[in-house]
């Protein structure tokens, strides 16, 4: 790896330590002292290897390449979870590196997936380090490196296009890129006191309300009790999560634009958030219908409060639950999976393939029709009256093939371990989309620690090309990349 990537990559993992504060401030309120022995340790063992890094690399200055970019991202994605999932070794006696690893993976990658049994018994620091990595990750880590990497002398605008490939919206906050991710930033740690001092108000304890937004603003499944949020059995807390969920889901662009002129007009503008708003509120009200006609709810209320908490937190690709959607009739949580795969928008803490590339599908095989018919017919394609050009097409119509067959070669990879279709096909599509619980073996009522070692390293590879967006991992392994 080149001394420029290298000096780069140390210098985050140094940064990355300070993110050891919130936990170690938990151990001292609730006075922990075996686990803030743990953190500071394990706080001081990642500023060690950051500052070897960067000793390394220390005499390599100078602006990124585009290649150098991509491998600083991937590299950055497969080396902080080692790193953050020290505590978990130090802490949880009897985990093995692939569990540690997988915890820290499932975090950092706003998964949510748990390998972790006994939550409610867990001690508050590891509540707060796994909630506190999902919610850096909802953003993510690397934006937030690019606000800080100026001051480091390292240029941050070829890292912010690894991280966001595809047709991200070209909405300018701000003249420079710097400006423009903390603008992002602020507007995420706004957003996310308030949904804290909401969950407070509708009665959780303080431990629960942080984690728990964090959760809902990270779009990560982790939850501080077994039954997640089940374990509450409250409307009101459902329906602020739910709320905040929808917001995680949104481009934050359109979050900051709409705070800085004072105007709902940039949400009313935003095809990509109505589109997905509009599939979610009609698949609340469709499954909650087909839940209430099968006889598992009582009456249409109750069916569609567990149906909407359900329905928002997957499509949204958070994961949290209320209910065991899998033990729901097939084709309702068969439906919410696929949710998960196109509802989030892009520039939002989501994943999957993005709203704004299912629209673009869309009207690209509405205009293959139009060219049967009419075959010279000019008919560009607009989405929210812009002209989307021919290579955004193109590249949206590569990425779902990648992410199809992905999700097929990752599948087959779980079936040959000896893992059941269902199982195997839900786990991977749950991981590629950074959703949390799948069906079967892996379903919210249970947790991915039934896995073998082989099982859950393909599960780790699926959270880390879903949150890379497939072409920044696999661009790695063309040889044209490596071709000086």
């Amino acid at each position: 790896m080149e001394r420029t990537v290298i000096r780069a990559l140390g210098l985050m993992i140094i940064v990355f330590s300070l993110a050891y504060a919130m936990p170690v401030i938990a151990a001292l309120i609730y006075a922990d002292i075996s686990l803030l022995k743990d953190f500071l340790l394990a706080m001081g063992w990642n500023a060690i290897i950051g500052g070897a890094l960067w000793f390394f690399g220390r005499h390599h200055r100078g602006e990124l390449s585009i290649r150098q970019g991509y491998l600083l991202v991937v590299a950055m994605w497969t080396a902080m979870p080692a790193v953050a999932a020290l505590p978990f070794l130090m802490a949880l006696p009897g985990l093995s590196f692939t569990d540690a690893y997988f915890e820290a993976m499932s975090g950092l990658s706003t998964t949510g997936a748990t390998v972790l049994t006994g939550l409610d018994s867990l001690s508050p620091a590891i509540h707060v380090w796994r909630h506190e990595l999902g919610w850096l990750g909802g953003m993510g880590i690397i934006v937030l490196a690019v606000a800080v990497m100026p001051l480091l002398g390292i240029g941050g605008r070829q890292l912010f296009k690894a991280e966001t490939p595809g047709p991200m919206k070209e909405t300018r906050l701000a003249p420079r890129i710097t400006e423009t991710v903390r603008n992002l930033w602020l507007v995420y740690l706004a957003i996310t006191l308030v949904c804290i001092a909401s969950l407070k108000l509708a009665g959780m304890n303080w431990l629960d309300a942080i984690c728990h937004a964090f959760s809902a603003m990270g779009l990560s499944a982790f939850s501080t009790h077994e039954s997640s949020i089940g374990y509450f059995n409250s409307p009101v807390i459902e329906s602020v999560l739910m709320v905040f969920m929808l917001v995680a889901a949104m481009n934050f662009a359109t979050h900051f634009l709409s705070w800085r002129r004072k105007s709902l007009k940039p949400y009313l503008m935003d095809v990509e958030g109505l589109s997905a708003l509009g599939l979610i509120f009609f698949s609340c009200i469709g499954i909650a219908l087909f839940l209430w006609w099968k006889g598992l709810y009582n009456d249409f209320g109750s069916a569609l409060r567990h149906t909407s908490f359900n329905v928002v937190s997957m499509a949204t690709d958070c994961g949290l639950n209320n209910a065991d959607f899998n033990s729901w009739p097939i084709f309702a949580p068969l439906w919410l999976l696929f949710l998960g795969c196109i509802t989030a928008s892009s520039g939002s803490a989501g994943g999957g393939i993005k709203m704004i590339r299912t629209l673009v599908l869309f009207k690209q095989a509405g205009r293959e029709f139009i060219r049967l018919l009419h075959p010279s017919a000019v008919n560009p394609l607009k989405i929210g009256g812009q002209v989307i050009p021919n290579n955004v097409v193109f590249s949206v119509l590569g990425f779902i093939f990648l992410y199809f067959m992905s999700v097929v070669v990752l599948t087959f990879a779980l079936l040959i371990s000896g893992l059941d279709f269902m199982s195997a096909f839900s786990a991977v599509t749950a991981c590629i989309n950074n959703a949390g619980p799948g069906l079967g073996a892996v379903g919210p009522a249970s947790n991915y620690l039934g896995l073998t070692d082989f099982q859950k390293w393909v599960c780790t590879l699926s959270m880390l090309i879903g949150r890379l967006e497939i072409f920044t991992v696999l661009i790695l392994f063309t040889p044209q990349f490596w071709r000086r």
